[in-house]
């Protein structure tokens, strides 16, 4: 195997490792898929491979360098990520509107629009710094000048669609509905346990060095 084909399969080895670890994006989908159901997990899901999608695209258009070189770009990242990540662990202790607590009997009940639950995965995946430095190493180190631009667009598109289909699973899995049945009991109380992760994540993330 070449060295050409062994960073290939790197690339595959990190990202499939990267993203079936824990973190922000597992912790959204997971929110959103049991609070809001199946459509809304997937609405979610999707915004996170599109969040992966402006990743690829400035690491594509060489904005990677800019990262890389100016910390001040990484820091800004950093610190609106963290800000939506706080705000998304608080809002699991904020008091659900009385249209909601009606519908909660209803199966088929829609919390937010698709669009919201889209922009929930999206913005937590785009404001990622830790993605964003995942993305600067692949196409800086990995991924050589000499690597052809429909090659780049590839990996691009492997790596946003192993979000989506990692993501998606989850979301499957944790609408079942005998998995259902094991969490209906203790759903509001696993929301705000994945509300405090999202904060302690948004903690973390804006007081690291």
């Amino acid at each position: 195997m070449n060295l050409f084909n062994v960073n290939l399969a790197l690339i595959g080895v990190v990202t499939v490792l990267a993203v079936v670890s824990p973190g922000p994006d597992f912790a959204i989908v997971f929110r959103n898929g049991l609070r809001y159901g199946r459509k809304m997990g997937l609405a979610t899901a999707f915004g996170v491979a599109g969040g992966v999608v402006v990743h690829i695209t400035y690491a594509l258009l060489g904005l990677s360098y800019v990262v890389a070189e100016y910390t001040w770009v990484l820091m800004a990242v950093r610190y609106a990520g963290a800000a939506y990540l706080l705000w998304l662990g608080v809002s699991a202790f904020l008091p659900r509107k009385s249209v909601e607590d009606q519908a909660e009997s209803c199966a088929d009940a829609v919390y937010v629009s698709f669009g919201e639950a889209f922009r929930n995965g999206f913005l937590c995946n785009a404001l990622n710094p830790k993605t964003m430095l995942f993305f600067v190493a692949l196409f800086t180190q990995v991924v050589t000048p000499g690597t052809s631009l429909v090659l780049k667009m590839s990996i691009g598109a492997f790596i946003s669609l192993t979000h989506l289909v990692w993501f998606a699973f989850i979301v499957f899995v944790l609408t079942d509905q005998r998995t259902a049945k094991l969490v209906a009991r203790w759903r509001k109380g696993v929301e705000k346990v994945v509300g405090v992760c999202l904060f302690g994540l948004g903690a973390k993330l804006a007081l690291d060095a």
